[in-house]
């Protein structure tokens, strides 16, 4: 193996120049770093990137957990595109640092995270960053005091740095929209209520309907699905058909993601409603594969994944400049609306 002193004797200098060069830490004379570089690359000659950490304390290495890669491509449904976004994300901000990213996939088991989590930060990673599936708490190993970790979509209860989804905003900017087009019965059929998104969104859903001086109705709120994993079309019948026989029912139905509305249209269809002259339907996710080939087009509202990701990487990046962990708030990121063709404008009550 070629060894620092084997670059020294080709390049006719000695090991200290060459060190030099290859750590940028002293000034060295032009003709001299050619001279150096050309041996380097003559002899094939690979710094040690171990011995270049323990002389600066700094791997230039930052380690990414996430489940994106074991999940993407084993599912058509919606199963690993947060993650996988996310992880765009951060590998877009994370370019032009010359840091090296390092992934390791959870395989879709959450048991490993804590294995593979000890084991970058005994690789001396510079930083960390977790990757959730979906908004949600989490509770990971306790970390060497020098350790820097920032949770992307997920939080736990040491105020360890996080980027989240605003649910309750999106859901509020979304709401806001279709009352100001004339909408005054807005229903919401939402995901499994274990879910904290499903919380914070219907928060936002009867903020909006408060702002507008609308009075929340609980009939008008209805579960589409039992659970994330295994959605229910029949579930979403039935509240479907409770909601459209209130003797006051909705003119427009919120759906707790992209998924659910695409559903939503082949329930109501079959049910002789036409979307959306009869009934206008709105999405949440803007899962463009879904709702752009719907027709119509479905109106929804960003998660704002690849930003979240962005902002998780300049988060890490921060903290690994400086000696505190800066806990705090988390870091909580809006989407667009996104308006399409899924819901008419009414005429306004006077």
């Amino acid at each position: 193996m070629t060894t620092i002193y084997d670059v020294a004797k080709a390049a006719n200098v000695s090991p200290k120049t060459v060190s030099r060069v290859l750590n940028g830490d002293a000034p060295v004379k032009s003709e001299t770093r050619d001279t150096v570089e050309r041996a380097i690359t003559r002899l094939g000659y690979i710094p040690s990137s171990a011995a270049r950490t323990m002389r600066s304390n700094r791997s230039g290495l930052i380690g990414l957990v996430t489940g994106a890669i074991s999940l993407a491509p084993q599912s058509t449904e919606m199963s690993g595109l947060p993650e996988l976004l996310i992880v765009q994300g951060i590998q877009r901000r994370m370019e032009s640092t010359g840091k090296t990213m390092l992934i390791s996939d959870t395989g879709g088991r959450s048991e490993r995270v804590p294995h593979l989590i000890r084991t970058f930060a005994e690789h001396r990673v510079e930083g960390l960053i977790y990757v959730a599936s979906h908004h949600q708490r989490v509770v990971l190993p306790t970390l060497p005091p020098t350790a820097k970790l920032v949770l992307v979509n997920c939080f736990d209860d040491r105020n360890t740095p996080a980027v989240l989804p605003h649910d309750s905003e999106g859901q509020r900017r979304l709401v806001r929209e279709i009352v100001e087009r004339g909408h005054t019965r807005v229903a919401y059929l939402s995901l499994s209520p274990s879910l904290i998104a499903t919380t914070l969104r219907i928060e936002g859903y009867r903020n909006a309907l408060a702002e507008a001086g609308l009075a929340f109705d609980p009939d008008l709120i209805a579960v589409g699905e039992d659970s994330h994993e295994d959605p229910s079309s029949s579930l979403m019948r039935q509240n479907l058909q409770r909601l459209l026989s209130l003797a006051d029912p909705p003119t427009v139905i919120c759906c707790g993601n992209d998924r659910m509305a695409m559903r939503l249209y082949g329930v109501l269809r079959s049910s002789g409603y036409e979307v959306p002259q009869q009934i206008s339907v709105a999405g949440y996710d803007d899962y463009r594969l879904i709702a752009e080939t719907l027709f119509p087009s479905l109106t929804t509202v960003e998660l704002p994944y690849v930003a979240m990701g962005e902002r998780g990487a300049e988060r890490l990046l921060s903290l690994t400049e400086r000696s505190d962990s800066a806990p705090g708030d988390p870091d909580r990121i809006t989407g667009d609306v996104v308006w399409r063709d899924s819901v008419v404008e009414r005429p306004r009550q006077s």
